[in-house]
């Protein structure tokens, strides 16, 4: 399958549930049966896992148009897929065949930071811990939960001992507190887990670079890098949807005191000439940086710290160039942009939400600049 072409047979479907999926505060079953009917839902996994194993280039494509189709779905694909993948490529085969045995949907979701503790007991750990925003933990049949081990009452605080447990969802307690302003539709509960057994072969860690099962580079590249393509993708997505509404409307929008159109004044042309150029460098500037990665690690190269602190840098460049592209449809659309129910006031919300995400601050520009200036020889969090 191709996932761009996946993602466009179901964009209508996405568009008719997003109110829907917003008022239950979490994907529909209509929204999350077409993902997985698409295909979409396992495509990033390995072969053996169902999946088709993408590149960069079809993989971030196929976010665009999930999230240009509506910001709640789109964010549950760069939330599911690459917490799925994690899980099929990593976990020990034991482990492996107790979550992905069973040949029906299996996905997962979750946080990988190491909010948890992992007491280490004979052949696992006993895991206590709690987590926000685990966006589409809904409708995971797993949960994935980020754990420091601990060993005699004393943490591990090695990042090469940074773990991440994947949990039976029975055993998992949801903290109904998703009220907020946008990405309401995602289901992004808190969640913990109090004196859960994990056995050692159900847990991967957190940083690790070395493929179980399939042959994509970009299991070699571990979580981080996929997850950057990921809110790259995401933003990309939502502030195209918002370009698209606002050119639509000014064929037929009049302000008040204007006697045209806004598609006809002079500054309404400039400004959206202005800012699609700013899209589609953004976007240009992510399949560079990512692509580029990815071809050198499929040629046997080691993918250096550089590399990761560039695609960090095109990840957090975008996401900041999608919000102001955003701000500027939302001021030229005037008043129909505020009212509810519109695709243009969803996505307004929902990217000024997004774009909160720690993983594109600007500390990741900060932390990018450290490795090029030789101030740090790595830094494993990029």
């Amino acid at each position: 399958m191709n996932g761009l072409i996946a993602a466009q047979g179901i964009r209508e479907v996405l568009e008719a549930e997003a109110g829907p999926s917003e008022e239950a505060r979490t994907l529909t079953p209509a929204a999350v049966d077409a993902l997985w009917e698409s295909g979409i839902m396992s495509f990033l996994n390995p072969v053996e896992t169902g999946g088709t194993e993408p590149g960069f280039r079809e993989l971030i494509e196929t976010w665009v148009e999930l999230a240009s189709a509506d910001g709640a779905a789109g964010w549950i694909g760069i939330a599911n897929l690459p917490s799925t993948m994690a899980a099929a490529v990593f976990l020990p085969d034991e482990g492996y065949d107790e979550v992905f045995g069973s040949g029906g949907r299996v996905t997962t979701a979750g946080q990988f930071f190491p909010n948890g503790m992992g007491n280490t007991v004979e052949n696992g750990f006993e895991i206590n811990g709690a987590w926000n925003f685990g966006s589409g933990v809904a409708h995971s049949s797993v949960i994935s939960c980020g754990f420091m081990k601990v060993v005699d009452g004393e943490p591990l605080l090695d990042l090469d001992q940074f773990s991440v447990a994947v949990i039976d969802a029975d055993d998992v307690t949801l903290k109904d507190g998703w009220h907020v302003q946008g990405l309401r539709g995602t289901g992004s509960y808190d969640y913990e887990v109090k004196d859960v057994f994990v056995p050692e072969h159900r847990t991967f860690a957190l940083f690790e670079t070395t493929p179980r099962r399939g042959n994509s580079p970009l299991y070699r590249l571990g979580i981080m890098p996929v997850t950057a393509a990921g809110h790259a993708s995401w933003a990309l997505g939502v502030a195209k949807s918002m370009l698209d509404d606002v050119a639509e409307l000014a064929k037929s929008k009049v302000r008040m005191s204007d006697m045209e159109s806004l598609a006809l004044r002079q500054t309404f042309q400039r400004n959206l000439s202005h800012h699609k150029g700013m899209w589609r460098a953004a976007h240009a500037g992510v399949l560079e940086a990512f692509t580029t990665v990815e071809a050198a690690v499929a040629a046997g190269n080691e993918c250096t710290p550089s590399m990761r602190a560039d695609m960090r840098i095109a990840a957090t460049y975008a996401t900041e160039a999608s919000r102001e592209v955003a701000q500027w449809a939302h001021l030229a659309a005037g008043t129909s942009a505020v009212r509810d129910g519109t695709r243009l006031e969803r996505a307004f919300r929902d990217i000024y939400t997004g774009t909160q995400h720690a993983f594109v601050s600007e500390k990741t520009y900060i932390d990018a600049a450290k490795i090029h200036l030789g101030l740090d020889g790595d830094l494993p969090g990029l």
